[in-house]
């Protein structure tokens, strides 16, 4: 025991100031902000690079009044060489505001301009989104299909599993949550036959989402067998087949899984059934305000996004459709020509 003690006091005695400047404001955001843990982690990330660039420049972090603005553009300058993409080096940007706030309001730092960057100007992609066949066959075919079953594993439990995958697909594009608010939900706190989840979402707002009739059906069969692959007292609705908490890489590997099975062309992300949910949702005609609340969005901008995807799909119509379109669908026989000729003489 003792040389266990030692070691990881030698291992926090490896670490310079500004590291162990850094894990104080970690502490910071997970104990007195009650930050998510996801955002502790990618903050940690961010600023441990931002340490160890100013370490290689000669600048100690511990000492935030030597770093320069020109320091900073600097390490913005290098993730853009290193190919960081945009939206990665604008959340870098805003753990690294953040940090310095903290420094200023804990007196550490005098003057806050130092920190005054502009994030990137973003690229303006529309989500990428499943078609509703396409939605259809990952949901119908690919939770049907049958799974190997794992060395060790019981016909019970290669059962739960299949019946976890589906409950979690329907959970996603049914009710749109995030792959984070679907793995934080309590067993105990899920009654489908309420027609509804309680969600935490970004920011601790808390919403209540709508559950599908299949997602419901999907919901309780799931809850039957969970026991199965649960290990005791484990309290997270969905678990993985060691019993514990699904994470994220086992959720995404479940979707991918889904889609093989499926027969779908492409494998994608959880995420791409939340947008699917939106998109579809927008291209039923479903008001962008509602939706907006569906997905637990803060703002009415970042919604507006899908508005772009539903777009494609109105465009569409138009083509088919619209007498002036040149790639409307006509009849069999029908002379286009004579028609424009006709309608002209009216």
């Amino acid at each position: 025991m003792q040389n266990f003690l030692r070691g990881v006091e030698d291992e926090g005695s490896e670490k310079n100031p500004g590291e162990l400047l850094v894990d104080e404001y970690l502490r910071e955001l997970k104990y007195a902000r009650n930050a998510s843990p996801a955002t502790v982690r990618a903050y940690g990330t961010d600023l441990r690079d931002l340490n160890g660039f100013l370490a290689a420049r000669g600048i100690d972090l511990a000492e935030p009044g030597t770093v320069q603005r020109s320091d900073l553009q600097a390490w913005l300058a290098e993730l853009f060489r290193g190919g960081c993409a945009r939206s990665t080096m604008s959340r870098r940007l805003s753990a690294m505001r953040s940090f310095f706030r903290w420094l200023h309001s804990t007196g550490r730092l005098q003057d806050m301009s130092v920190a005054k960057i502009r994030n990137p100007r973003q690229e303006q992609k529309s989500p990428q989104a499943l078609n509703v066949d396409e939605t259809t066959d990952l949901l119908d075919r690919g939770t049907v299909q049958p799974v190997t079953r794992a060395r060790g594993t019981t016909d019970d439990q290669a059962r739960a599993m299949l019946l976890r995958d589906a409950a979690l697909a329907e959970l996603l594009y049914g009710s749109g949550l995030r792959i984070t608010e679907a793995l934080d939900l309590q067993a105990g706190e899920v009654h489908p036959e309420d027609g509804y989840v309680r969600v935490m979402g970004k920011g601790g707002r808390e919403r209540l989402a709508p559950l599908s009739d299949t997602c419901v059906d999907a919901l309780s069969e799931w809850l039957k067998y969970r026991d199965c692959l649960a290990l005791p007292g484990e309290p997270a609705l969905f678990t993985g087949a060691r019993g514990s908490r699904l994470d994220r890489r086992q959720a995404r590997r479940i979707i991918e899984s889904l889609c093989r099975r499926a027969g779908l062309s492409r494998t994608v992300s959880p995420h791409v059934l939340r947008h699917s949910f939106a998109t579809h949702l927008l291209d039923a005609g479903a008001d962008l305000r509602a939706v907006q609340e569906l997905l637990g969005h803060k703002r009415l901008s970042t919604t507006q996004r899908y508005t772009h995807v539903s777009l494609g799909h109105l465009v569409r119509a138009y083509d088919e459709a619209h007498p002036l379109s040149s790639q409307a669908k006509r009849p069999e026989g029908e002379d286009a020509a004579g028609d424009d000729a006709a309608g002209r003489e009216q």
